[in-house]
């Protein structure tokens, strides 16, 4: 092939021309001038808008296109397809909001098994609610490497929307509408980013990163939009997610609106040196920010938090959960209930939950109807320190657990205003067991360091 600096000038101009005509409002021959990039879908047989089911001349379409290492352009309008199988190095480019792949039955609507460098840009996949066998996605694909979708709209699956096992890639600028079940699955990431996506309306999670077994994972999850996310299967807290990192080390997840779950905004369960911060969350029923179980680092930092029923929760260091950071997030309107189901006794009301290994520092806490920061679960307490937070109207400031085995905590230069009950106390499990012990400069506790807290 000629690869001149003349040939790269007029493929760059007809590029160029065909964004132009789309942004005019000229589909259909943007959509030609995308085929002078690849080859053009109607010269294989496949028709827009026909009544006829298209999976047979697609299928050939994509696979000649494939091996000839060039993308194929669908033009606007609606082809009926069942599964439809990407090679390697398959790429699939619409016009964005016109080309739409209606599915009409089998296990996914796309699917790619050891397929690398396989793209989709531009198109609608429309999965009709025909429901898929569990653990399936709408595109669906397992051990391939460069995997691309790019503005792309994923609607009405019946399973998940993408289902990702041992993927490299990028999912980026999607639009991910009334899923049935997930919607983006990735098992055992390669090196996946998923990005200003917008995910609403799922009955199980927004978006799942996932291990079947603890290790590293490396997934980057930011600037993504996730809303209306439902517990549909019920559970304790498996489902309802905003974000799920499960088993999945050194995750990061930054920059994300989320709203209206059923439970958490972001979940790390057994991820170590999971990231959470600068995402802005609103209205999740459960724990806002979590890293629960066995992990070993985890930073939780610059978020804002508004309405939930704990905002972050650093637990379970009786399955070896430990070493964190919890700076600088603003969480205000607490809820006093968990959702039916969950543990401790659905218990809630609580702006930060602490346990081993901890700096929370710079923290700004309003309206909670049981404690602002709670340091320890029974002997479940090492090595915290509370400082230059900021506590406003809690029913408790600050407790810390004071039973027999619990490891010691700083308490030193907080704000604690406006609290009902008492600035700070010392706890069993969930109980008061003392006075206020905010005014006093020495700790009656050896394990408990007091000092220059200001009450209000």
């Amino acid at each position: 092939m000629d690869i001149s600096r003349r040939n790269l000038l007029n493929v760059s101009a007809a590029a160029a021309t065909a964004g132009a005509i789309v942004g005019a409002g000229n589909p259909a021959h943007a959509a030609t001038l995308m085929s002078m990039l690849g080859r053009d879908a109607a010269q294989y047989g496949v028709r827009p808008n026909s009544p006829d089911d298209q999976t047979g001349v697609l299928q050939r379409a994509i696979d000649d296109s494939a091996a000839a290492h060039l993308p194929l352009a669908l033009p606007p309008g609606i082809y009926r397809t069942g599964m439809l199988t990407l090679p390697a190095g398959a790429q699939l480019v619409g016009v964005r909001g016109a080309t739409i792949l209606k599915f009409s039955g089998g296990p996914s609507l796309v699917t790619a098994q050891g397929a690398n460098g396989i793209s989709l840009t531009n198109l609608t996949l429309d999965g009709g609610g025909i429901k898929l066998e569990p653990r399936r996605g709408l595109v669906h694909t397992l051990n391939s490497l460069d995997v691309r979708i790019h503005d792309c709209e994923i609607v009405n699956s019946g399973g998940s929307a993408i289902w990702f096992e041992g993927v490299s890639g990028d999912v980026t600028g999607n639009i991910i509408r009334r899923t049935a079940v997930t919607g983006l699955v990735s098992f055992d990431a390669l090196g996946l980013l998923v990005a200003q996506n917008t995910i609403q309306d799922t009955s199980d999670n927004g978006i799942e990163i996932l291990r079947n077994a603890i290790g590293d994972d490396g997934s980057i999850v930011v600037n993504n939009r996730i809303e209306n996310i439902k517990a549909g299967p019920g559970g304790s807290g498996q489902y309802g997610n905003a974000i799920n990192a499960f088993r999945a080390g050194n995750v990061i997840v930054s920059g994300n609106r989320i709203s209206n779950c059923d439970y958490s905004g972001v979940r790390g369960n057994s991820a170590s040196n999971i990231q959470i911060t600068n995402n802005s969350i609103s209205n999740v029923r459960e724990v806002a920010l979590y890293s629960e179980f066995s992990f070993q680092g985890a930073v939780i930092a610059n978020n804002t938090v508004d309405v939930c029923a704990t905002g972050v929760s650093v637990c379970n260091f009786n399955e070896g959960g430990r070493l964190s950071v919890v700076q600088g997030n603003i969480i205000r309107n607490i809820l006093p209930k968990r959702p039916i189901g969950t543990a401790p006794d659905d218990d809630g009301g609580v702006g930060i939950v602490v346990e081993a290994d901890t700096a929370v520092s710079g923290n700004v806490i309003e309206n909670a109807p049981s404690f602002g920061i709670v340091a320890g679960w029974g002997a479940y307490l090492r090595d915290v320190a509370i400082t230059g937070n900021v506590v406003r109207n809690a029913f408790v400031g600050i407790g810390v657990s004071v039973v027999a085995g619990a490891g010691s905590a700083l308490v030193n230069n907080n704000l604690i205003s406006g609290s009902k009950l008492s600035a700070i106390v010392g706890l069993d499990h969930a109980k008061a067991v003392t006075g206020d012990l905010g005014n006093e400069t020495t700790s009656r506790f050896a394990q408990i360091v007091l000092g220059g807290n200001a009450i209000r």
